[in-house]
């Protein structure tokens, strides 16, 4: 199918979603599909919900609307959705609120901003969310508010269905004029929303509050018609241009709301807590939309400050919007920033991204006044894995330690700027971890708004990146040098396993193959035990903690396997690079290798390309890098 007929299958589609009759016919279409009266809070969270529920590993609410775009942000999200736009499209006070999202740049407001405007346009072409108008109402108004005052309680009476704007002034001149009253015959049409087009999305951005007019939000004069008219309150002398008038029955985005002049602020207490404004010579011009604004920390403190603004703190709802805190998250808005630029057409080495991810991540950070939770495992916890000694109410309580942790730090914007940096002093067709972690701590005395304790605190930071991915890297050559590597830890973790159950039971093992009884392998333990630094005194007790998590793992129908103990997986992991490292130093290290090694070092770089996403290249130096660190 070519692009031609692809345009005119989607044009095809537009037109079946175009629907023009009369009131009496859109009060069918109310009577048999209420919801599409709904107000625009209520279009809002049933879009949002549409889209499902699922749930993290820790059970945490996770809104499918939002993931394929914000990552690490579902504390905010769940938040966002279940305190505002849940209650707002119950009617309840806080959709008589501006929602103000408030956090750090490039943390994700805009992002989240935009994915409502777009869900929205979609949104309004499916049958769950399709809505109507009053055809030629240039604030595309809720047909219902064509029903009179006196009539409307037997009309939600009887349609179940209630009605709280009221006519905008060129739609009352209309009924009057063009239908002579006649309600029934004035004609409805649905309405599709779209930004471009400016129906029921909008956007206002502040400029130079000396040039820019309130027009700008609520409508203005129309000079050329006064002359026509004979007067400026006719409704058609006035343009209802304004945001206000064209985001109506949708969403208006204030950009850097804090930022602008007071004169437009005031504007919107009318609106917010009365759902009216006013705009020319009319009298308040009722609007159903939902305002979202974005603002960062400092700015917010300064908007606070100000008492005259207490009367707008009153009408506003802050939603904090912090940084992502989790390195596995931090990721995936790498690659997502990657694929939207050229850098995809760059090889980045398997790790290198989640080496830029702890730094990240450790910048944002504070430090837990919990005994035994350092930064780094403070970053293990939050990005999920099992760490020994802490369990999931221990998660909640550091998630609630500091209110604004992740208010601060260094954002991802600054690392892809880095990234790119690096992409460009290369010479070679890809770029290792290492070139990116030199690129950002080159970055650092560039960097506008850090300071000289914050770059040494960063720079600590980069060489613990740095070591974690030293081990990421010896890890991985060590898969790729042990043959079947899963099924030799298995085999080395059953072994023990055997062995450990026969000590703490005081029995004898016996041989597979001759079928000798013999006592427990206590060199065998020992050398595993040994790699996590298990003392003599301490033997005992590990190998009777592993026997009691085997039999609680039975207990609940689990089978205990390499990754059900962090301590002993990291021990055996330890214990087969251990017996290895000889053959891989030499064979990594070695100038003129002969034969044998050049034959072995080639079936890595093999095994690396095909199953840990390296090109030949990048396989080649990381071994050649890995082989340096075993030589130190």
């Amino acid at each position: 199918m070519d692009i031609l007929q692809r345009i005119a299958e989607y044009r095809d589609r537009e037109q079946k979603l175009q629907w023009e009759g009369t009131f009496a016919e859109y009060l069918e279409v109310v009577k048999n599909h209420p919801q599409v009266a709904q107000t625009a809070h209520s279009r809002v969270y049933n879009m949002i919900a549409k889209a499902g529920i699922d749930q993290d590993a820790q059970g945490r609410k996770k809104h499918l609307f939002f993931s394929q775009e914000l990552f690490g942000l579902d504390r905010a999200i769940e938040r966002l959705v279940e305190e505002y736009f849940h209650s707002a499209a119950r009617r309840l006070d806080v959709r008589k609120r501006i929602l103000l999202l408030m956090g750090p740049v490039s943390g994700g407001k805009s992002t989240i901003v935009s994915m409502l405007k777009k869900g929205l346009e979609e949104y309004s072409r499916t049958d769950e969310g399709a809505l109507y108008a009053i055809k030629g109402c240039p604030m595309h108004e809720e047909p219902l508010n064509l029903i009179p005052q006196e009539l409307r309680p037997e009309f939600e009476q009887e349609y179940g269905v209630r009605i709280e704007g009221n006519l905008c002034p060129s739609c009352r001149l209309r009924l009057r004029d063009e239908y002579d009253g006649k309600i029934e015959n004035a004609i409805v049409e649905r309405i599709l929303l779209t930004e471009d087009d400016r129906v029921g999305i909008g956007t206002f951005s502040p400029s130079d509050p000396k040039s820019q007019d309130i027009a700008d939000l609520t409508g203005s004069i129309d000079f050329a018609t006064i002359t026509e008219y004979g007067s400026e309150s006719d409704p058609r002398a006035y343009r209802f241009d304004g945001e206000l008038n064209k985001a109506n029955r949708g969403l208006m985005e204030f950009q850097e709301m804090l930022k602008c002049d007071e004169k437009f602020l005031w504007n919107l207490l009318s609106l917010t807590q009365e759902g009216n404004f006013k705009a020319g010579r009319f009298a308040l011009i009722s609007a159903d939309e939902l305002i979202v604004a974005h603002t960062n920390e400092s700015e917010y403190r300064s908007f606070i400050a100000n008492k005259k603004n207490e009367a707008l703190q009153s009408r506003i709802i802050v939603m904090p919007v912090p940084y992502n805190l989790k390195v596995s998250e931090e990721e995936r808005i790498y690659e997502k920033l990657i694929q939207q630029s050229d850098l995809v057409k760059v090889h980045i080495a398997p790790h290198s991204l989640r080496a830029a991810a702890i730094f990240t991540i450790l910048t944002r950070l504070k430090e837990s006044k919990k005994q035994g939770v350092d930064l780094l495992k403070k970053m293990r916890i939050y990005d999920g894995e099992v760490v020994e000694g802490m369990k999931d109410i221990d998660i909640d309580e550091l998630q609630n330690e500091f209110l604004n942790e992740g208010m601060s730090g260094i954002d991802p914007r600054y690392v892809i700027n880095r990234i790119s940096s690096a992409l460009i002093r290369t010479d070679a067709d890809y770029i290792t971890a290492l070139d990116i972690l030199r690129s950002l701590k080159d970055g650092l005395d560039q960097h506008p708004s850090i300071t000289d304790e914050q770059r040494e605190k960063y720079l600590h930071f980069i060489s613990v990146a740095r070591k974690e991915y030293d081990e990421l890297a010896k890890k991985e050559v060590q898969k790729a040098f042990v043959y079947s590597y899963e099924e030799s830890a298995k085999t080395l973790l059953d072994n023990y396993l055997d062995n450990v159950e026969a000590y703490c039971n005081w029995s004898k093992i016996r041989d597979p193959i001759t079928g000798e009884e013999l006592e427990p392998d206590e060199k065998l333990m020992r050398s595993i035990e040994e790699q996590i630094g298990i003392s003599e005194n301490a033997k005992k007790a590990f190998r009777e903690e592993i026997l009691i998590r085997i039999s609680a793992f039975a207990r609940k129908g689990k089978r205990f396997d390499y990754n059900s103990h962090e301590r002993l997986r990291e021990a055996i992991q330890k214990k087969l690079f251990a017996d290895l490292k000889d053959v891989v130093k030499i064979t990594t290290s070695t100038k003129t290798p002969d034969e044998n090694q050049l034959k072995k070092v080639n079936e890595v770089i093999a095994r690396l390309v095909e199953d840990y996403g390296y090109t030949p290249a990048s396989a080649n130096e990381l071994l050649r890098y890995v082989g340096s660190l075993l030589n130190r």
